[in-house]
C-alpha cells in the first residue's frame, strides 16, 4: 500500500470522527492564561476572513491555504496575447480584471495592433485558490503551496517556471476536474486549463496599444540580479491594474469567485501539518513559509486536497454553517471598537480622562455579556470568569451543543470553529481583564467594586490597557487596521508595494519596505 493511500485513509477516519475538534478549548476560564505560543487559530482566522482580498495577500505574500471554489456561470474573464491563435488544451492565465490583461497585450505586427481575447464561462468552473500573492514570482515563498500541489515538494529555485507549472498543475487536477487555479499579484488572475472547456470567445479583438507589451506568464525569462524591482511596465499600465487590483483590496474581495470554505486546506493546520510548526517557531509572519514541511506532511495535504476534490465543490456533506459571514461578524463586532480604544489610549493626555473613555469602549464592547450573576468581589478576577465564558462563546456555543450539525461537520469545518473560538476567547479575555481592571479601579458607572483600588493611579492603569490592548492587536493582526496615515487625497490611492512594480512612480526607496509591505500614497491620476 503506497504512503498516499495510507495517508489518505488516516485522514478518511479524522473526517468522520467528526465530534474531534482541531482545537481543544480549555476547560477553566482563567483570564490570566494566554493562547499557547503554537496556536495558530489567529492565523487561520485572519488568512480565511481576508480570502480573496487583495490588501492582506499583498501584506503577507507566502499563502498558507487552499481552498476550492466555483467561477460562476456569466462571468467574464480576460487574455492579452500576441497573436490571435487560441488553441484548444493549451493552459493559458486569464485575469479578471481587463486592466490586468491588457499588459500582456502585444504587438507582434504593428498594423495588426494587439491581441485581446474575452471569455465568458458556459458553466461554473471549478477552480482552486492559492491564497497570498501566489502569482508573484519571488524566490521566498509566493510559490511555495503550488510547488507541493505540482510537484509534492518545495523547489524554490522554480519560481520562474511558469510554463511547466501550468502544465504539471493543471495535469495533476484533471482528474478532479479542476478547470483553473486562481493566483493573485497585482490583480488576480486565473490559470485556465482548457480555453474550450467551460468558456466560449465573447471576443478576440485587435487593439490599439503604445508599445509591444510584455510577454505572458511562461514566456519570459527571470530578471537578472534582484526578481523584486527588475520588472517595472509603463507607468501609465502599472498605475491601472494597480488601481483595478485595489477594487478587490477589502471585504468581500473578487467576488467572481466563489470559495467553498467547508473545503478549505490549510498549512497552518497544526494536526495536519506538524512539521512547520517548529520552522515557524520565532520567526515573525512575513517569514512564514512551506520550505521545510516534511515528506509525510505535504502527502497528507495533498491526500487532504484530493479527498475535498473528489467529494465534490461545493461540498454536499458540509452542515451548511455560513462560515464567511461568521467570520465577518467577529471582525465587524470589534475591529473598529478596539481601534477606538487604542486610539484613545494613544491620542488623550490626561490619564484620567483617559481611562474613564478607555472604560465606556470596554463596557459597550461586553454590553451583551454583563451577567447580572457576576458580581465583583474585590479577590482578584475571577468573579469575571462567567462573563469572560459568555463573551467567549456566544457567536459558536449552539454549533457545539448541536449533536445534528456536529456529526456533519468535515475537517474543514472543525478547522474553521476552532479557528473562531480561539480569537473570540483572546479577544475576550483581554478585553474582559481590562474592564475588570477598570471596575476595580472604580471607573464603571454601573458595576461598582466592593472596594475601590488604586483609584489614583489611572496612569498606571492606562499604560497596562495600552501594552494589553497592543499586544492583542498584534495578535490578531487584522490588515483593517494598516492603512495610510494621514489618509490619501482624491488624486491618490494608498499602496501596498506588490510584485513586479519596483521602480518609476512605484519606486521603493527601501527594499525592507518590499519585503514588509508599508501603505503610502502614490498619485492615481497623473
Amino acid at each position: 500500500m503506497s504512503r498516499r493511500v495510507v495517508v489518505a485513509f488516516a485522514i478518511a477516519l479524522v473526517v468522520n470522527a467528526a465530534q474531534t475538534p482541531f482545537f481543544q478549548v480549555e476547560p477553566a476560564w482563567d483570564l490570566d492564561v494566554p493562547p499557547n505560543v503554537n496556536a495558530t487559530g489567529n492565523l487561520i482566522f485572519d488568512t480565511v476572513s481576508s480570502a480573496l482580498t487583495h490588501w492582506t495577500h499583498t501584506r503577507y505574500r507566502n499563502g498558507h491555504n487552499l481552498i476550492p471554489g466555483t467561477v460562476p456561470v456569466g462571468t467574464l474573464l480576460y487574455h492579452g496575447r500576441g497573436d490571435p491563435d487560441v488553441r484548444s488544451g493549451v493552459p493559458d492565465w486569464v485575469a479578471t480584471d481587463p486592466e490586468h490583461s491588457f499588459m500582456f497585450c502585444r504587438t507582434l505586427k504593428p498594423e495588426e495592433g494587439c491581441w485581446h481575447l474575452t471569455l465568458a464561462t458556459t458553466r461554473p468552473l471549478k477552480i482552486l485558490y492559492f491564497d497570498g500573492s501566489s502569482a508573484a514570482k519571488m524566490r521566498d515563498g509566493p510559490m511555495d503551496s503550488q510547488d507541493i500541489v505540482a510537484w509534492g515538494k518545495v523547489i524554490p529555485e522554480r519560481y520562474f517556471d511558469e510554463r511547466q507549472r501550468i502544465i504539471d498543475i493543471c495535469h495533476w487536477g484533471k482528474q478532479f476536474g479542476v478547470d483553473g487555479y486562481v493566483r493573485m499579484e497585482m490583480d488576480f488572475e486565473i490559470m485556465l486549463c482548457d480555453f474550450t472547456e467551460g468558456v466560449d470567445v465573447v471576443a478576440l479583438a485587435s487593439l490599439t496599444r503604445e508599445g509591444n507589451g510584455i510577454p505572458g506568464p511562461g514566456r519570459r525569462r527571470p530578471p537578472p540580479g534582484d526578481p523584486y524591482l527588475n520588472l517595472a511596465p509603463n507607468s501609465d499600465l502599472a498605475s491601472e491594474v494597480i488601481y483595478s487590483g485595489s477594487w478587490h483590496n477589502h471585504y468581500p474581495g473578487d467576488r467572481r469567485i466563489q470559495l467553498d470554505l467547508t473545503a478549505l486546506v490549510s498549512f497552518y493546520d497544526t494536526q495536519l501539518v506538524p512539521s512547520l510548526v517548529p520552522v515557524r517557531f520565532g520567526q515573525e509572519r512575513w517569514d512564514h513559509r512551506l520550505l521545510g514541511i516534511s515528506a509525510d506532511d505535504a502527502d497528507s495535504v495533498l491526500a487532504r486536497l484530493e479527498s475535498v476534490l473528489s467529494a465534490g465543490i461545493p461540498s454536499r456533506n458540509a452542515t451548511g454553517v455560513d462560515w464567511d459571514t461568521l467570520f465577518k461578524v467577529i471582525v465587524d463586532r470589534y475591529a473598529d471598537r478596539l481601534e477606538i480604544a487604542q486610539y484613545l489610549l494613544n491620542n488623550t493626555t490626561n490619564a484620567t480622562d483617559t481611562a474613564q473613555r478607555v472604560m465606556k469602549q470596554l463596557h459597550i464592547m461586553l454590553t451583551p455579556y454583563l451577567l447580572h450573576s457576576a458580581s465583583p468581589s474585590g479577590k482578584g478576577n475571577s468573579w469575571a470568569a462567567p462573563i469572560y465564558e459568555f463573551c467567549a462563546t456566544s457567536h459558536t456555543s449552539y454549533i457545539h451543543r448541536t449533536s445534528a450539525i456536529l456529526s456533519r461537520m468535515t475537517a474543514s469545518e472543525h478547522l474553521l470553529l476552532g479557528a473562531v473560538d480561539q480569537v473570540n476567547r483572546e479577544i475576550c479575555r483581554i478585553v474582559v481583564s481590562m474592564w475588570v481592571q477598570g471596575v476595580d479601579a472604580g471607573l464603571d458607572e454601573i458595576v461598582r467594586p466592593p472596594i475601590v483600588i488604586d483609584s489614583d493611579n489611572e496612569e498606571v492603569l492606562v499604560q497596562h490597557w495600552n501594552s494589553a490592548l497592543a499586544g492583542l492587536m498584534s495578535w490578531l493582526d487584522w490588515s483593517i487596521w494598516v492603512r495610510c496615515r494621514p489618509a490619501c487625497n482624491f488624486e491618490e490611492i494608498c499602496y501596498l508595494p506588490t510584485w513586479p512594480f519596483g521602480r518609476g512612480v512605484h519606486e521603493i526607496p527601501d527594499k525592507e519596505d518590499f519585503l514588509r509591505p508599508k501603505p503610502r500614497c502614490i498619485p492615481r491620476i497623473e
